[in-house]
């Protein structure tokens, strides 16, 4: 019968110890410098190395030549502590599993009492020590606090939070974790070339997955792979037949369908999954590592280097062409829904149905309200070119159907150029004494190209002045978070007075977002940043005020009073302003289809415009 890898390869020495660094030096240090403990408790999920490391410890101190972090390998203890060896009988080992009662306890209490035989140390490894009782653990307390100099005890457990606080505080604590990927992968290559075994180099991730950070698990799973091997070695369809995974092609096929957002695709995949025997609670959990892998590559350029991600080279080509297709955004939204169908799924008796609302629902975000649906629309236009971004040097205005012509600025009757000859029937007129000289109108504002030559209105920023400045908040926005401008595109001007903004918006989902961090210290930055100072934002829902349109030029050549009252937001806008009609496509009131919604949004908050198609 052949031995099994994980004992046929079980470390002998710290060195050997894989991927538990941060244990095995202070250990090492530990015994170089004579600092040892005569209680030690190593805790880790199952087979990472917590009892092999125990028996490297006990060789370690009951070697002729130590105590010594390197065991020579040849003196009597450490033949028979070696793997194979027929054991010590001064290094106990007891599964507590079975024997964690106290009347097991106080045989052990009895026993340590007497010197080791042939060695230095007379060791206890207790494995599963979680599973001794509290009445156990009492009755080994005090010898655990004050044992003989020649006695030891090592406690290797899953769940250190059950071994009892008392006996947990007299032992140094050694925390093993998982085994990275990276680590466990070069460990398989390494054992499969000493065992002149053929592996395909596909195999390998699949059987690192398939351990799941555990060195036992792992080398289990590749035992079972090589020992049913033909000829051929082990091949990429064997072991995914023979471990139950996904095979990457019906992976990618509906990566692909995600990215053209092909209903039909998505559910010819599903058949395809149910038609092989898989199971879909396994898929669904594939393609969420699918998933996480494609949103990994999006924003760690190093992640395949860095073991983030563990696939062959001709897979990451079409993983980096899927994630650039999708969009980190749909990414996103789409993992969320697929995780959401994985745990719906357990425990039900249709799980394909929910498979395949999962699957659908992940392609469809007109269906979700959520900003998370929203971004993703707004993300699919971006990618398919039905709208473009215009990336303006300055700050400019919305543009508009039609604009009415600049008005001629006013001149006062002293900067007017002397009139020709006047005709005889014509009357010359007389120029106004400068005591009686007549209120003219208020000036026209210059082009939104120049806004800081605009004078303020007294009373400092008013609700009329943050409108003529809307375009520049509008882009400092954009610059900081679209999806927050995007929110902020919604939003109506009401006041402004004492530091605070008042912006009513038609929906309370907006002004909730809005309110919420960090969109709410955004805006109020960008806010400061334009208009200077510090500023409150305060969220109304309800139908803003309608901002009157400017009066007719024959009303604008009275003289206004010559004290302006304090502005609210009823108050009429500067001259430059339209008033958005009904035929505006970027219109406030204009609610139509998702896709509409998003080019109105783009238009308003980025100033993007429409490519009309043929």
């Amino acid at each position: 019968m052949a031995l099994a890898l994980y004992r046929k390869y079980r470390p002998q020495t710290f060195a050997e110890v894989v991927g538990q660094e941060h244990v095995t030096e202070p250990l090492i240090n530990a015994i170089r410098g004579g600092r040892l403990n005569h209680a030690y408790l190593f805790s880790g999920p199952r087979g990472c190395g917590k009892t092999s490391s125990a028996r490297i410890l006990a060789r370690s101190l009951n070697c002729a030549a130590g105590p010594t972090p390197e065991p020579c390998g040849e003196c009597n203890s450490c033949r028979a502590l070696a793997a194979g060896g027929h054991g010590s009988v001064d290094v106990i080992e007891i599964d507590a599993a079975s024997h964690g009662g106290v009347d097991d306890a106080r045989e052990l209490r009895e026993r340590a009492v007497f010197a080791p035989v042939e060695s230095r140390y007379k060791i206890y490894i207790i494995d599963e020590a979680h599973m001794v009782t509290a009445q156990g653990f009492n009755a080994l307390l005090k010898l655990v606090e004050e044992p003989p100099s020649y006695v030891l005890f090592i406690f290797a457990t899953t769940e250190p939070d059950k071994v009892l606080p008392t006996i947990r505080s007299r032992t140094h604590h050694y925390p093993f974790r998982l085994i990275p990927p990276p680590s466990m992968r070069e460990l398989c290559k390494k054992l499969c070339e000493e065992e002149g075994a053929k592996v395909d180099e596909d195999v390998y991730p699949l059987v690192v997955r398939s351990g799941g950070g555990s060195a036992r698990d792992t080398l289990s799973v590749l035992d079972q792979l090589i020992a049913g091997a033909g000829d051929e070695g082990v091949t990429y369809e064997r072991a995914a037949a023979l471990l139950g995974v996904t095979d990457g092609g019906l992976l990618d096929e509906m990566c692909e369908a995600f990215a053209a957002a092909d209903g039909a695709a998505v559910m010819e995949v599903v058949e395809r999954v149910v038609e092989g025997g898989h199971d879909p609670r396994r898929f669904a959990g594939d393609l969420l590592e699918r998933l996480r892998d494609l949103i990994v590559m999006q924003h760690v350029s190093d992640a395949t280097s860095s073991g983030l991600i563990d696939a062959p080279a001709d897979q990451l080509s079409r993983m980096t062409s899927q994630a650039t297709r999708i969009g980190t955004g749909s990414l996103t939204r789409m993992a969320e829904v697929v995780a959401d169908g994985l745990a719906g799924m357990r425990g039900a008796t249709a799980p394909r149905l929910l498979l395949e609302l999962a699957c659908v629902r992940a392609i469809l975000p007109g269906s979700d309200e959520s900003m998370a649906g929203l971004l993703q629309r707004l993300e699919t236009l971006e990618l398919n070119g039905v709208s473009t971004l215009a990336a303006a040097p300055a700050p400019r205005p919305i543009e508009r159907p039609a604009e009415r012509p600049a008005a001629e600025p006013v001149e006062r009757p002293e900067e007017r150029p002397a009139p020709p000859a006047p005709e005889p029937a014509a009357a010359p007129v007389a120029a106004p004494e400068p005591e009686t000289e007549p209120e003219v109108p208020a000036p026209v504002a210059p082009p939104a190209a120049a806004p800081e030559s605009e004078p303020e209105p007294a009373g400092g920023v008013t609700a009329a002045s943050i409108r003529r400045q809307w375009d520049r908040i509008m882009m400092a926005m954009k610059d900081r978070k679209k999806t927050t401008a995007a929110i902020l595109s919604e939003a109506t001007v009401a006041d402004a007075s004492d530091g605070e903004v008042v912006l009513v918006f038609k929906h309370a989902f907006h002004a909730g977002a809005l309110q919420k961090e960090p969109a709410y210290g955004t805006v109020a930055e960008v806010f400061g940043e334009v208009l200077g100072g510090s500023w409150k934002v305060r969220c109304e829902v309800g139908e803003a005020a309608r901002i009157p349109k400017s009066p007719p030029k024959a009303q604008a050549a009275q003289p206004p009073p010559r004290q302006r009252p304090q502005q609210t937001f009823e108050e009429p806008p500067p001259e430059d302003y339209d008033e958005p009609s009904a035929d505006d496509p970027v219109a406030p009131g204009s609610f139509g289809t998702s896709e509409e919604q998003a080019v109105k949004l783009l238009s308003q908050a980025f100033g993007a415009k429409q490519i009309q198609r043929h």
